[in-house]
Formats: C-alpha cells, sequence, structure tokens
C-alpha cells in the first residue's frame, strides 16, 4: 500500500474519532448533568401544626424552590414517633416533627452510627387538652378513674399530657395509678369520643378543634397557658440526619429558603393561607376541615422558623421526668442537637435576622412575623 494511501486512511481515521468525539459530548454532559441529580425523601403529618410542608409541597411551591436536579419525595406520618424512626432507619432524610419525638430520637441515635440535628423550627403552640362536656371533669381534681387518649406513644403531645398528668399528683395504671392514657390515632380519637369511650384528650389542631365542636368537648387546657411568660413553646422543627445534612447541604439549604418563604407568606396572608391548607388537606385525607374550625386553630398557634430553644429543653427535660427519655440514667446532654448554620445563611441572606445561640431573634419573641 503506498504511502499517500496511508495518509489518506490515518486522516479520515481521524476524522470518524474527532465526528465520534464531537458528536457524543452532548451526550456525555447530558448523562453527567442526570447523575447530578439529588433525591430529597422528606415526612411531614397532615395537621395544622405542618402547614408550610402540606401548602408548600401541596402547592408546588417547594419544588420551584428545588428546581428540576433535585427529585423531591414526600411521606405522610400521623405522629412524630413513626417518624423519627422512619428518619433513624434511612426512609426518609428530612422530617417536620415535634419536641418529644425529636429529642428521644437524638438519644437513640446516640453510639449507633446515625446522628440527628434540629435545623429550623416550624411552629409554636397549636395543642390544647380536649375533654368530653359530659365527662365529669372541671379541674385536675376530677381525673381519677378518667380515661384519656395521645395522638401516639411518647409523641409531643402524649409527653405533655402525661407531664401535666404528673404535676398534679396522678399516675397512670401501668405506673400503679388510676389513669388510663392511650395512645391511638387522631382520627381515631374523635370517634372514640364521639362514642364516649375516653374522657378526653392531648392533641394537636385542627383536632382539638375538631373535638370541641363536632364532638361535644371543651378545652381544659390551653398548653400555652403552660409556658409563661409569652405562652410559645416548640410544637414542631425540621430534623434531619447529620449524614444527609454533611453530604447534602445544597438541598438543605433550598429547602430552608422554601420553609422561611412559606412561613413569612402564612403568617401575612392568614386567608389566604387557611384557604390552602384546607385545599392540600383534603387532598391528603380527603376530608375537609370547616373554616370556623380552622381559624380557632389558627388562633392557638404562631408560625415560625426560630426553634425556640428553651421550651425545647424544657420539653427534653419533662420527657425526662415521666420516664420517656434516658430511664434510670442521668439526664442525656443534648447540646449538640442543633445545627442552624444553614438556617442563619438563609436569613441572612434575605435580610432576616438570625437566630442567636440561646435561640429567639431578638424583640419579635422568636417568632418569623406577627399573624394579622
Amino acid at each position: 500500500m503506498g504511502i499517500k494511501v496511508v495518509k489518506k486512511l490515518t486522516i479520515v481515521a481521524l476524522a470518524i474519532i474527532l465526528a465520534a468525539v464531537l458528536v457524543h459530548t452532548p451526550a456525555i454532559g447530558f448523562a453527567q448533568a442526570q447523575s447530578a441529580t439529588k433525591v430529597l425523601n422528606i415526612g411531614y403529618y397532615p395537621n395544622i401544626n405542618h402547614a408550610q410542608a402540606v401548602i408548600g409541597f401541596g402547592s408546588g411551591e417547594f419544588q420551584r424552590e428545588f428546581g428540576n436536579n433535585i427529585q423531591v419525595h414526600t411521606f405522610i406520618f400521623n405522629a412524630g414517633s413513626s417518624a423519627i424512626q422512619a428518619l433513624l432507619a434511612k426512609r426518609v432524610d428530612v422530617t417536620y416533627v415535634g419536641s418529644g419525638p425529636s429529642v428521644i430520637g437524638y438519644v437513640a441515635s446516640q453510639g449507633n452510627g446515625v446522628d440527628l440535628r434540629i435545623i429550623s423550627g416550624a411552629v409554636s403552640g397549636g395543642a390544647v387538652f380536649v375533654v368530653r362536656n359530659d365527662s365529669g371533669i372541671n379541674s385536675p381534681k376530677d381525673f381519677a378513674n378518667k380515661v384519656f387518649a395521645s395522638p401516639q406513644l411518647g409523641n409531643t403531645q402524649d409527653v405533655a399530657l402525661r407531664k401535666y398528668l404528673q404535676d398534679n399528683g396522678y399516675k397512670t395504671k401501668e405506673n400503679g395509678g388510676n389513669v388510663t392514657v392511650t395512645p391511638v390515632d387522631n382520627p381515631i380519637i374523635l370517634t372514640l369520643f364521639l362514642k364516649k369511650q375516653i374522657d378526653g384528650a392531648w392533641v394537636p389542631e385542627p383536632w382539638g378543634a375538631r373535638l370541641v365542636n363536632e364532638a361535644g368537648g371543651k378545652i381544659l387546657v390551653d398548653e400555652r397557658t403552660l409556658w409563661p411568660p409569652d405562652g410559645k413553646f416548640v410544637t414542631g422543627n425540621i430534623v434531619t440526619r447529620t449524614d444527609y445534612l454533611q453530604q447534602n447541604p445544597d438541598v438543605i439549604k433550598k429547602l430552608l429558603a422554601a420553609h422561611v418563604n412559606e412561613t413569612r407568606w402564612i403568617n401575612n396572608h392568614t386567608d389566604a393561607a387557611i384557604k390552602a391548607f384546607n385545599t392540600e388537606f383534603q387532598k391528603l385525607t380527603g376530608k375537609t376541615v370547616p373554616e370556623n374550625e380552622l381559624r380557632q386553630s389558627w388562633s392557638r398557634l404562631q408560625f415560625t422558623y426560630d426553634p425556640l430553644k428553651l421550651s425545647f429543653f424544657q420539653a427534653a427535660n419533662n420527657a425526662y421526668d415521666i420516664g420517656f427519655l434516658a430511664k434510670g440514667k442521668p439526664k442525656p446532654d443534648l447540646s449538640g442537637i442543633y445545627d442552624l448554620t444553614i438556617l442563619n445563611e438563609v436569613l441572612k441572606e434575605k435580610g432576616l435576622q438570625p437566630i442567636g445561640q440561646a435561640g429567639g431573634v431578638g424583640a419579635a419573641g422568636g417568632l418569623a412575623e406577627a399573624i394579622p
């Protein structure tokens, strides 16, 4: 074969290789972009205490903040214990959850290869102790031999109920006392109330308003009255695992930006927020809540991104005092439970006051905005 022929073949071969590279380069880039897609599995409850998530995910506002390179999968829980269990088992990466399960989960995770962090607050208030009007209960002195309910063993309202009973000199039957506490799902609590099979229940909103308006109940204790001087106490936080937080700070930042935006919108648009919540609540449960009940519920809580640390640590003490936390052992060290670094970055970028070391954002008392 002549030298000229060899040169021609070589040039042709190089041209083919170059063309192949040029043709496939965009495909390679696309494949790399596709592989860069991240996943967020996040949990929340279908109740008013998690309104930011209910409205934000239902309306698509959160997804718009995440963009196209983050796949979001939502998981619905009835109460905090099951949400924390899913978080520890890595079935979800982040969850909205109450203070009781947060601290119990944090302590349970220590030394087990999984660690949790609270990365934002969500709501203050919105929990009530409702008793039947015909139960004969007018004060704590009437609790003997009564049957009460909470949404789930060890959840935030369950801890609050048991602590309240203890503070008023009562023990549950399993501890040698004469009061029964039955943990059951919120919808079942309503049914048991109507059937007069329980005398009262400590529940989150809107279930408190529903027990009053639909089941002949009355509010014996608005939990805000147990938190002087201002009635502010943490009802919900956002919690994640440290491995997910460290590996996906960009995803967490987008989540918290969406959460802060939704919190501020809810607090400044009460009427629209109530309507939006009911729309999304119906999608999740197949039912709506009467507007008057929603407004009653709304009046007993405040949405926030501040975790209200002091109230959280007091709730942890309550869980310890009733034997739910480190029973028979010294009080656990909770000093590492918060990581508000990314939240404070988001707040700073939005021109909002960051959360201090002790919790709270200055004169606003830790709340994002004042509810109109």
